[in-house]
């Protein structure tokens, strides 16, 4: 192979890497408008967990103050409550209220229950999911038990408030939304006191 050959062939292969880089770079971008869409139609993922806080609720389960653009009574959107357990026996956690009908831009509050049936002091994380999955950006959590680990004795009960607001924003064809928590034993035993 002479000597201008190979050169031409290095030039070419070289312009072949430098593609494969910038095409590999612009995947990379890619890759999150699709995991966006993905997250979309099926309900999971890339969901809002944390908002601003707005002032707190002060009655349990009532709508108790406008947000600041003020609530729309016009609309009512019907908000489901599910709780989910990994593992069966150790926990008891429900929804004090299976559903909650609602004015986007008031601030409402619901409440779960969970018992720390373990044998053993322990903590436990609950993780939210927000179906379907593009109400998430409107479905705002100002107080949330699933903002931190919950520390438990054993035998232990507690009602636990979370304290939620839908965005005026909400498109009009959402007209229920489904707030479901699983809650999981870190299986951390705390120390007793």
């Amino acid at each position: 192979m002479s000597e201008p050959e190979l050169k031409q062939r290095n030039r070419s292969l070289t312009g072949k890497l430098w593609l494969f880089v910038a095409g590999s770079f612009a995947f990379g971008f890619a890759l999150v408008p699709l995991y966006r869409v993905l997250c979309q139609v099926s309900g999971y993922g890339d969901q809002k967990l944390l908002t601003e806080a707005v002032a707190p609720a002060t009655a349990a389960n009532a709508a108790t103050a406008p947000i600041a653009s003020g609530a729309d009574e016009s609309r009512t959107v019907t908000v489901e409550f599910m709780a989910n357990l990994p593992t069966v026996g150790n926990w008891e956690f429900r929804p004090v209220q299976a559903t909650l009908q609602v004015h986007p831009g008031q601030l409402y509050e619901a409440n779960f229950v969970a018992r720390n049936l373990t044998g053993h002091d322990t903590v436990a994380q609950a993780v939210p999911n927000i179906a379907p999955g593009e109400a998430a950006s409107w479905f705002h959590k100002t107080q949330c038990f699933c903002f931190s680990p919950q520390s438990f004795r054993k035998d232990e009960q507690r009602v636990m408030p979370v304290r939620f607001f839908i965005d005026r924003a909400l498109p009009a064809y959402v007209d229920r939304v489904t707030l479901s928590y699983t809650f999981y034993d870190t299986a951390l035993r705390v120390a007793a006191r």
